[in-house]
């Protein structure tokens, strides 16, 4: 059945089952045997026909002449356990029943994402294995303190690709809920995710005491047919048992009891109304929806500026992101997880627990994905919204004696989620400001990927001795933000701004004191111009903008500005490295694409991620490898930023968060400051902390009474 009311809202929890159910009936009568459903997820409408549905075509004075209901289409990936092979099935809504419209079995090698139920079959099937408990066996290990993370295997080309596989990360655990992360073990198990057999073991080499240089000759993976131990030529390393914890009742620490409650309060209610997958915020309307890949995806955003509602964007999401290591050393070479591509965030979200992950005035949204049966599992709490202030919107003081005063504080609306990928959390909140900006934030938490180091072995040159016989590798955070624009408008183009010093030398007619500067200005125009680098000494940005429309005084085209302050970090491998040939979204800071509304270009690293050994023909090093004009098109924007992660001990046991920001900021799109007409509010809760001490007598400065408004 279907009962959404938006075309874009995600699939109801009865529409999985249906469609699963649909898919058994159709494909059983073409001998289709078994199913391991992997993923299921809408077919994206065509935008404009989006924009038409919610209305946001009239604006723009556009009127198709096909009204009609949009089609509501659904997408599955399943597994035939039996070959092994990849389904791709197609359906369509009649009105009144799910019907199969396209059935194709897709390549060997292709494989969809990796599910969570894989995840956590990993962890058991270790501690099954004959192999796999003997080799823990001879480092003081049990069976029963095992414990696996599983990641894609990344890239390895001594396996078959038809195969589809998971290296494992092992650890032990002593006790029940202890941090296993604590006690890293040392060796790799293979495993194939469909049969759950363990069909290899690697082992790593370490670096000698005296030269730092590894014990075995080369960090070239071995042949399968190797002994891949003894080539590695050291001794086997049992784990740390020292624990290091970071539950509270576990620590064995005194918690702080200086502090007191701090309390988040809205007496009359949030300002926010949600009506469904819609949401309302002041002059702000947009559809907010989980996806199982990209977690939060925003769609048809548009703000009312004075009674013109004008288009923003068409969605925004994150789409990708990379997490490449940089020990050399088989098969460590191997780890660079695409958490996005390979995992998904959505499948990967918490439910999120009030108080505790957001605070205040609470609204939340589920989040439904197919299971491995075909039925939904449901996140309850999957997306939080809430309003939170930001400081100070704006502010002047008139210093001249008797002069006025006025300050106005921004709050924002937050749309958060938060994903956990093995021992990795990433919070993510997408913020809408009152000055008509937009921001994507990332928080980094949870717990390092360590190894397990000899007594006495260094961890350089690639990591760190976060504690004793614990190393924690240097790698890097590489995310991919998916901008499509709509800009007054799905004509827009992108324009490269360059702040550089004026070339007149001083005492020049045109530069006598030496001090000019002025911007450089130029614009994206074809596809294999698309792939953009960040210039730090010359604070380059991008602006997407209409050249259809201009502002009214400064007369340049109206538009939106993306601004990354910093977060521009690119990959550090060599491009032709394994995971520079599969991320190649990952070796720029921004890409323009023309898309397509017939076949979207929504996945940088391509649709099927997990195994691939070059980028696919479906990413973006293709998409911007053309002639196709990106002036005054359809175009989609991403833009890659993260950091570098050198870890550090105070990132143990559990990581402080490290955040990650960038800002999409109106340019010449509204007449003036959008905020003017904010009200300035008083807390009447505020009081002074220490009342009657030193300097807390009275409130205000020279030239203003200290009020918000004088």
């Amino acid at each position: 059945m279907s009962t959404t009311s938006h075309p874009l809202d995600p699939l109801t929890p009865q529409e999985i089952s249906s469609i699963s159910r649909a898919i058994r009936l159709e494909l059983v009568k073409d001998g289709v045997q078994a199913f391991k459903f992997i993923q299921a997820n809408l077919v994206l409408p065509k935008k404009s026909d989006v924009l038409t549905a919610v209305g946001l075509m009239k604006p723009l004075g556009i009127f198709p002449k096909d009204q009609s209901v949009l089609q509501r289409s659904a997408e599955v990936d399943f597994i035939n356990p039996i070959d092994g092979l990849t389904h791709n099935v197609i359906l369509n809504w009649d009105g009144a029943a799910w019907n199969v419209k396209e059935h194709k079995v897709l390549p060997e090698g292709v494989h969809p994402q990796i599910t969570p139920e894989e995840l956590n079959e990993a962890d058991e099937a270790v501690r099954r294995n004959p192999e796999v408990i003997k080799l823990a066996a001879e480092i003081g290990v049990t069976a029963e303190q095992l414990h696996a993370d599983g990641w894609s295997i990344g890239y390895d080309d001594r396996f078959p690709a038809k195969r589809r596989l998971q290296q494992c990360l092992l650890f032990a655990r002593y006790e029940p809920h202890e941090n296993l992360y604590s006690h890293p073990l040392d060796f790799f198990p293979v495993l194939d995710s469909n049969t759950f057999e363990v069909v290899h073991v690697d082992f790593a080499a370490h670096r000698t005491k005296s030269d730092n240089k590894l014990s075995a000759s080369t960090t070239k993976p071995l042949e399968l047919a190797a002994d891949n131990f003894d080539a590695c030529g050291r001794a086997r390393i049992p784990p740390p048992t020292k624990r290091f914890e970071y539950l509270p009742d576990r620590t064995g620490l005194k918690l702080r009891d200086d502090l007191k409650p701090l309390h988040i309060l809205q007496p009359e209610g949030p300002s926010f109304k949600v009506n469904g997958h819609i949401v309302e915020w002041q002059k702000w309307k947009m559809h907010v929806a989980f996806s199982t890949r990209e977690g939060i995806a925003i769609s048809t955003v548009s703000y009312n500026d004075n009674g013109n509602v004008r288009p923003l964007f068409y969605r925004l999401s994150l789409v990708e992101m990379v997490v490449p290591y940089a020990e050399t050393a088989a098969p460590h070479a191997r780890k660079f997880a695409f958490d996005v591509g390979e995992y998904g965030m959505g499948t990967q979200g918490n439910d999120l627990s009030l108080g505790c992950d957001c605070l205040g005035m609470i609204h939340y949204m589920p989040g439904s994905y197919m299971g491995h049966s075909g039925e939904p599992i449901t996140i309850n709490r999957a997306i939080c919204i809430h309003e939170e202030d930001d400081g100070l919107l704006w502010k002047h003081t008139d210093f001249r004696p008797g002069g006025r005063a006025h300050s106005v504080r921004s709050r924002r609306l937050v749309i958060s989620m938060i994903a956990t990928v093995a021992n990795y959390e990433y919070a993510f909140y997408v913020y809408i400001y009152q000055d008509g900006s937009v921001s994507f934030a990332i928080r980094l938490t949870g717990i390092l990927n360590v190894y397990v180091l000899a007594p006495g072995e260094s961890s350089a040159p690639f990591g760190t001795t976060i504690a004793p016989q614990i190393n924690a590798h240097y790698h890097q955070h590489i995310f991919s933000f998916r901008i499509d624009p709509c800009i007054d408008g799905l004509r827009n183009t992108v324009l490269e701004t360059d702040i550089v010093p004026l070339e007149a030398p001083t005492g020049s007619s045109d530069n006598w004191a030496g001090n000019g500067f002025t911007t450089d200005e130029r614009v994206v125009k074809t596809a294999k111009e698309g792939g953009r680098s960040y210039d730090f000494e010359k604070d380059r940005r991008w602006t997407i903008v209409n050249t259809s429309k201009t502002h009214y005084a400064s007369g340049k085209p109206v538009g939106y500005g993306i601004m990354v302050r910093g977060a521009c970090t690119t990959l550090m491998a060599k491009e032709d490295s394994w995971i520079g040939r599969r991320a190649k979204f990952a070796t720029k800071s921004l890409w323009v694409v023309k898309d397509d509304e017939n076949d979207p270009r929504m996945w940088p690293a391509g649709k099927y991620v997990p195994q691939t050994r070059e980028h696919p023909a479906d990413s973006v090093g293709y998409w911007c490898s053309g002639s196709d004009s990106l002036e005054n098109e359809d175009i989609v924007v991403f833009l890659t930023m993260g950091i570098n992660h050198i870890p550090h001990p105070e990132q143990w046991p559990v990581m402080p968060v490290e955040k990650l920001e960038v800002s999409l900021k109106p340019i010449n799109f509204f007449d003036q400051n959008p905020a003017l007409d904010v009200p300035s509010a008083p807390d009447p809760k505020s009081v002074l902390a220490f009342a009657g001490q030193h300097g807390n007598e009275t409130q205000g400065a020279p030239g203003g009474t200290g009020s918000c408004c004088s």
